[in-house]
């Protein structure tokens, strides 16, 4: 394999570290390129950046920064800014759960998105929690072993969520839907030393959805958590009664 290797907390953050190492101990993985943003760009989803010139830097061992989001940081790897043809995508491992409603704002699903979009294979990965990161590397390395010999469709991105314990403590693996969250939390009002309003974001919402079946149940019950995304956002069941209502107008 030839791994195009990203993430959204940026290149230094313990979670691509860790997986970056854990990749490059694997035997089939042939060669090994991380390009992630040069800074944290959590919550970037899906955005490209058009209106100002991107600019990579080379580190040490096949290991790139951009001052760019996600996104643009797989764009480039695959299309043509280096000298690389990668296999597949991963992007991780993202401090902090990616899990329900969270894969609409997420820069580490969007890695994996974009990675689909230009036709390679795709994985998120993310832990939940800010500790175990060396869990989260093994987990994604053992899936890994045989997921090529997996007949999965190619529009596929797995998004992967692992608890934040010892890989003694992980209880197993389970293939889950998403969950939902409430409405996050009402934004934070400051005020700046000059006297002028700012804001901060508020927390997500907890979960709402989080029933058997949904990666957050399986997450809170010690298991890892599998889901299979796709990007068509079409809203089939409305087809029929949107075409009645516009043949009326």
């Amino acid at each position: 394999m030839r791994i195009l290797l990203s993430n959204d907390d940026g290149y230094l953050a313990p979670g691509i570290r860790a997986l970056y190492k854990a990749l490059k101990e694997l035997e089939a993985v042939k060669e090994l390129v991380m390009i992630a943003p040069d800074r944290n760009r959590s919550a970037a989803s899906n955005s490209l950046t058009l209106v100002d010139p991107l600019r990579i830097h080379a580190h040490e061992d096949q290991i790139f920064s951009v001052n760019g989001t996600p996104t643009d940081c797989v764009h480039l790897g695959i299309n043509g800014a280096i000298a690389y043809k990668a296999d597949m995508v991963i992007s991780g491992v993202n401090e902090g759960a990616n899990m329900g409603d969270d894969v609409l704002y997420s820069g580490t699903v969007a890695a994996a998105t974009e990675g689909r979009f230009l036709g390679k294979p795709s994985i998120a990965v993310s832990l939940c929690g800010n500790q175990h990161f060396a869990t989260a590397a093994q987990i994604l390395v053992h899936l890994l072993d045989d997921l090529h010999m997996q007949d999965l469709d190619k529009n596929t991105i797995i998004n992967i969520n692992v608890p934040d314990l010892p890989l003694s403590q992980i209880k197993g693996i389970k293939v889950t839907r998403l969950g939902k969250r409430h409405a996050s939390e009402p934004v934070v009002k400051a005020v700046d030393p000059r006297g002028g309003q700012m804001f901060w974001i508020g927390p997500a919402g907890s979960a709402a959805d989080a029933g058997e079946g949904t990666d957050f149940h399986a997450v809170e019950a010690g298991y890892v958590s599998v889901t299979p995304l796709q990007i068509d956002l079409t809203h089939y069941a409305m087809l029929e009664k949107m075409n009645s209502w516009v043949a009326t107008k």
